[in-house]
């Protein structure tokens, strides 16, 4: 894998202030604002409901968070429901965008946003995208399906799009969630190809991350039937790029969503279904309810993972590099017999309440204008929703601080800290004290240097439905002292404890205690008692 796969991007997570134009957000709002939004394209064989209206589903929880994606491009296009796809399906859309129209003012209360940007091609965190937005960034992509079709006669709106969004001068990556066929995203790679150097391929590939649910690109094959992946354009993909081009196949957590919602159908009926407008038209299921949402989820619960590793684990599932179904190529893929598919599964289905909630709680505001909002969480007053890294000193206890969190709503928080196995290479028990108070010691294996392993911070609210927000702390532990990362701008706090201690600020210097004072290199200078109980974690050692 090359090191495209690893690029981390941080996603502000506390409310601030802006004022663009018109547009003002007050400091009220609950998850996050301030930072660019995740671009998103989405491909979709979205249908009239009697044929495909788990897509209709789908794009309804999408525009229900409308507020935590750019949405860059809907693309109508083929899949296993639709054969040569309709050109007028593609109206299935913008009906849709119609009831979200209706239902913006209230959506828009929920982030106090009066208006909208006269620019709306940068958007951050917690801004609603207006409706005519959506609609100018609404085509058709490709018609026909599979790897033969790829050529001059294939190029659409959609794969002129992807080319078009890839090119511009933007850092984020461009994420493709394939509901239907990748059709329209193999053209654009074809295209791409054909017309420029191999240099210049890769830097397109390289801004791509593509997430399919399973693979519609080929014709539909019964249960205990072969498939023919060979004609598929997801295999050619997979094989002439894999080392530069990220593709997650899910066969895991759309199964999972798919049954999960048809048995606990009763709870969409009461909770999404004649919320608002956008409600009013969430259709009853036909095979399953709503199978290609995790396509965009491991996107949502900013904090939880890193979307660039599909391995962290989050509500879109989980996913191993390894061989694929075909046989032949490598992915990051999750399919049944295979330990990650278990992985997977695991997850998805605790994380499914939660999940459910934050759609619920949105389609509230879509119906009445009020509801509740996530927890802003806070560990070691780092407010941001990046992924923390920590290096601590194997043997030692390291205080992990989250009670600066809140509620934007004043309800009553509660904490858990628990450790992700699947996500690290250190998979022996790590002994967290506290696990259910704002604030924790986690002690760091001996012998853990030179490996990693995952604590995640989770904060429950007591509002109706009750909302969660996470963090995700990766330790590194080292055998010798190197600080902390992606922390900033901290003092220290001096932990109590007996004479055989040394005490290390965050930055993983030493301190001296002299007196009444604190001593560090940099000499700033607190007295004891000024030190603030809530300011972030120390690490402990013995001495050296």
């Amino acid at each position: 894998m090359t090191s495209v796969h690893k690029k981390h991007y941080g996603f502000p997570c506390l409310f601030q202030t802006f004022l663009f134009g018109l547009l003002l957000f007050s400091s009220t709002f609950s998850l996050q604002a301030g930072g660019l939004k995740p671009r998103l394209v989405v491909l979709t064989d979205i249908g009239p409901n009697d044929i495909e209206p788990d897509d209709r589903e789908s794009l309804i929880r999408l525009f229900s968070s409308a507020d935590l994606f750019e949405i860059e491009a809907l693309c109508a296009g083929t899949g296993w429901n639709t054969g040569n796809y309709p050109p007028g399906w593609k109206d299935s859309i913008m009906v849709t965008i119609d009831a979200y129209e209706k239902d913006l003012p209230n959506l828009m209360k929920r982030s106090d946003q009066k208006d909208f940007l006269p620019d709306e091609s940068k958007q951050t965190f917690g801004y609603w995208p207006s409706a005519d937005y959506l609609r100018s960034r609404t085509m058709l992509g490709s018609s026909k399906m599979g790897y033969s079709v790829l050529g001059n006669n294939n190029n659409s709106a959609g794969s002129d799009q992807i080319i078009k969004l890839a090119d511009e001068a933007d850092e984020r990556p461009l994420h493709i969630a394939v509901w239907g066929g990748g059709n329209t995203v193999a053209q654009a790679i074809w295209r791409v190809q054909q017309e420029r150097t191999t240099d210049e391929l890769k830097t397109f590939l390289h801004k791509l991350r593509i997430y399919t649910i399973t693979d519609q690109d080929k014709p539909w094959t019964a249960s205990g039937t072969v498939p023919n992946y060979s004609s598929s354009s997801h295999q050619w993909m997979r094989r002439e790029f894999e080392k530069d081009l990220l593709f997650i196949w899910d066969e895991c957590a759309w199964l999972h969503q798919n049954s999960t919602g048809v048995n606990r159908w009763a709870e969409y009926s009461s909770n999404i279904q004649g919320h608002g407008n956008l409600g009013a038209m969430y259709p009853k299921y036909r095979w399953g309810v709503e199978g290609d949402t995790p396509s965009y989820m491991y996107l949502m619960a900013p904090g939880l993972s890193d979307p660039d590793e599909p391995m962290h684990g989050s509500w879109g599932g989980y996913a191993q590099w390894m061989k694929t179904q075909d046989g032949s190529t490598y992915a990051y893929v999750n399919y049944n017999g295979t330990p990650a598919y278990d992985t997977c599964y695991k997850y998805v289905n605790y994380f499914y309440r939660a999940n459910f909630n934050n759609f619920a709680a949105r389609m509230d505001w879509a119906k009445d204008g009020s509801g509740n909002r996530n927890p802003i969480l806070v560990v070691n007053n780092d407010s941001t929703c990046s992924v923390l890294t920590v290096k601590p000193l194997q043997g030692t206890s390291m205080i992990i601080d989250a009670a600066g969190s809140y509620d934007p709503d004043g309800n009553t928080l509660s904490f858990k800290w628990w450790f992700m196995p699947c996500a690290g290479t250190w998979k022996q028990p790590i002994t967290i004290a506290d696990a259910s108070s704002a604030r924790t010691s986690v002690s760091v294996p001996s012998g853990s240097a030179g490996m990693n392993f995952h604590l995640v911070c989770e904060v429950t609210d007591n509002g109706s439905p009750a909302l969660t927000s996470y963090r995700r702390i990766i330790f590194e532990p080292t055998d010798q002292m190197t600080g902390v990362s992606n922390i900033t701008n901290q003092k220290m706090q001096l932990q109590k404890n007996n004479h055989s201690t040394a005490v290390f600020d965050i930055t993983g210097r030493r301190v001296s205690l002299a007196g009444g004072h604190i001593g560090v290199t940099s000499r700033v200078v607190l007295r004891k008692d000024e030190l603030n109980r809530t300011q972030p974690l120390v690490i402990i050692g013995k001495n050296k």
